[in-house]
């Protein structure tokens, strides 16, 4: 690669992105996620720390992949989609309760999704600019573990979607 191209690649990637940061969408307040802000503390102010090692040890291979890698799992492929009983969706990883089961609706979108957490302390939200996309990653308050993403086209009363991996959580009934 000559000099003059090696000059344009870098003047391009930056031209790039600055009109990404300038115009990427905005989160308006309807958008803003019910979920803990950074001086609040999950609930019992438990948390959960281990090392990747030690993750991988106590998750299933898909486990770890969604809840330490930030993976997603196929659409439909969760058995937590059927689930409309009474109980709790708890985090797979530190069984940090998550969501009610009333929260729970049929979004479509083959994930389980909810309207709001149990509590806002529950989950916490993180910007996430992953594949050229500005969503709202959720994560459990507790253990850090990625959950899902959140929209703005849910149901009332809050009009959110917590669309969430089935196999970051399990359901307990109550």
């Amino acid at each position: 690669m000559n000099r003059t191209t090696l000059l344009f690649t870098i003047a391009a990637l930056i031209i790039s992105a600055v009109l990404f940061i300038a115009f990427r969408p905005k989160m308006t307040k309807a958008m803003t996620p019910v979920a803990q802000t950074a001086d609040e503390k999950p609930p019992g102010g438990r948390r959960v720390v281990k090392t990747n090692a030690e993750w991988k040890k106590i998750l299933k291979p898909d486990q770890f992949y969604v809840l330490r890698e930030k993976g997603t799992e196929r659409a439909g492929s969760s058995s937590l989609n059927d689930i409309h009983e009474d109980g709790t969706f708890v985090c797979a990883a530190c069984k940090n309760p998550l969501f009610d089961y009333k929260a729970k609706f049929e979004s479509g979108t083959g994930w389980p999704s909810f309207f709001q957490p149990i509590a806002k302390n529950a989950v916490k939200a993180a910007k996430d600019g992953a594949f050229g996309m500005v969503r709202t990653e959720i994560m459990c308050s507790v253990c850090d573990g990625h959950l899902g993403h959140v929209f703005d086209d849910g149901p009332k009363p809050t009009g959110l979607r917590y669309c969430m991996n089935g196999t970051a959580m399990q359901f307990v009934k109550n």
